[in-house]
């Protein structure tokens, strides 16, 4: 990756995702679902081959925790990028609930 290679993330709701791009190519994606309760489960982090090793996961993953907790939403982290990325990495104001543990009633 150069310095000029500009990298970009997006919530795109329609395909309900996060996606990173390097200029203006789709280098990969968190994929979300909104469950009943509202809450974001995370289930899956996909970067495309020719982009590995840049830390693009990391910044996608990121920014997708980072917009979740402006949103005031709950994040529940299935993907194992996900889940590594939260207990490395405080987000200030993110809820999280852990798969498998009791949900607040």
């Amino acid at each position: 990756m150069t310095d000029t290679e500009q990298i970009t993330v997006t919530r795109n709701d329609e395909e309900h995702r996060y996606e990173v791009h390097v200029g203006d190519v789709l280098a990969g994606f968190t994929t979300f679902r909104i469950d009943s309760r509202g809450r974001l489960l995370f289930p899956h982090t996909e970067v495309d081959p020719a982009f590995r090793g840049r830390g693009l996961a990391q910044a996608v993953v990121s920014e997708a925790m980072t917009d979740a907790a402006r949103r005031g939403e709950t994040v529940v982290p299935h993907c194992p990028v996900v889940a590594k990325y939260l207990r490395e990495n405080e987000v200030p104001g993110l809820t999280i609930e852990w798969p498998g543990q009791p949900h607040p009633e």
